[in-house]
């Protein structure tokens, strides 16, 4: 049986690093208020020429690099992000170029927080198939460009960033690689997180906007039976789980969903307070973290899970 194993993870981040206390000078905000209620202290905002794709980019060296790969072995790259350098071509095409890949299948996954869930599942289902060997799937965002500054309940969470895995289809995995993967989509609920703006309504951009209260309660209930879904499918159980690697949004949504699943609170990966959210890049660049700093191990059960945008929601059981 073929499994996509993933074999190399990476990150990025802009330099410009922005504490609460930075952007309470330009908000009307505290540094007590956001920690309080996101348990985030830091954000980072992409300079000018920095864009969606070099983040991209970057993470993806990294990811290619901890692999022990050249650019030019993968195959298939799979974008996920909501914030596109152009409308179109596909920002994974500037990747591409970027990585000086001459040819290989690329293309974006729009699915926003979800949007790496959603990427992971359509390379996993592609390796699988036999189509392509070599993935590289990417979650990349600039939330900063879309954000209303003076909109204090919104600006203060989202930051930009970049995380990226490769994975590799193995005839012989020894039990790694993707278990088992669950996705969802509810459109019904476009009004409570959404973008004020696009090109077949506005003609412009737009600007993030959200009803929180109601985006918690929505992903407390969705994030739990997800996971218990996706764990459902591959065999498993919650005590089976050495790592939950959630989308990075609230410090709050992660302690009340790892409660109501019954998950110790040191088994969650936590690394809001650094980046904020960063959308499609948030799981990636958690996974990065634990992965380097040590956490994560060969041959821990691995839930990776998120929510966003639409909505959409989604998870997957990695054994890594």
């Amino acid at each position: 049986m073929i499994r996509s194993v993933v074999t190399g993870t990476g990150s990025a981040l802009p330099a410009n690093r922005v504490s609460n206390a930075e952007l309470a000078e330009r908000v009307d905000t505290s540094d007590e208020w956001i920690v309080e209620r996101t348990g985030i202290r830091f954000r980072h905002i992409a300079a000018p020429h920095e864009t969606t794709a070099t983040l991209a980019a970057d993470a993806a060296r990294d990811a290619i690099a901890a692999a022990g790969l050249d650019a030019d072995r993968i195959d298939l790259i799979v974008l996920a992000t909501a914030t596109p350098d152009q409308t179109f071509p596909a920002t994974a095409t500037k990747v591409q170029a970027l990585l000086g890949i001459d040819d290989c299948v690329a293309f974006d996954v729009a699915a926003v927080c979800s949007g790496f869930l959603y990427a992971v599942q359509v390379a996993d289902a592609m390796l699988r198939a036999g189509v392509h060997r070599r993935a590289l799937v990417i979650g990349a965002e600039t939330f900063s460009r879309i954000l209303d500054w003076e909109d204090r309940t919104t600006c203060v969470l989202f930051g930009d960033g970049a995380g990226a895995i490769v994975l590799e289809a193995r005839e012989d995995s020894d039990g790694r690689g993707v278990l088992s993967t669950r996705l969802h989509a509810d459109g019904r609920h476009n009004g409570l997180l959404y973008v004020d703006g696009g090109p077949s309504t506005t003609g412009t951009v737009g600007k993030l906007r959200m009803k929180g209260k109601e985006v918690f309660r929505h992903a407390v209930v969705n994030l739990a039976a997800v996971m218990g879904e996706s764990l459902d499918l591959a065999g498993l159980t919650a005590e089976d789980v050495d790592w939950v690697v959630p989308h990075q949004a609230n410090a709050r949504i992660l302690d009340a969903t790892a409660r109501k699943l019954g998950l110790a609170p040191e088994k969650v990966v936590v690394t809001v307070d650094r980046h904020a959210n960063t959308s499609a890049a948030s799981v990636p660049l958690a996974l990065d973290v634990a992965v380097k700093d040590g956490r994560i191990k060969r041959g821990d059960l691995v839930v990776l899970e998120a929510m966003g945008g639409g909505f959409t929601w989604g998870a997957a059981v990695v054994r890594w």
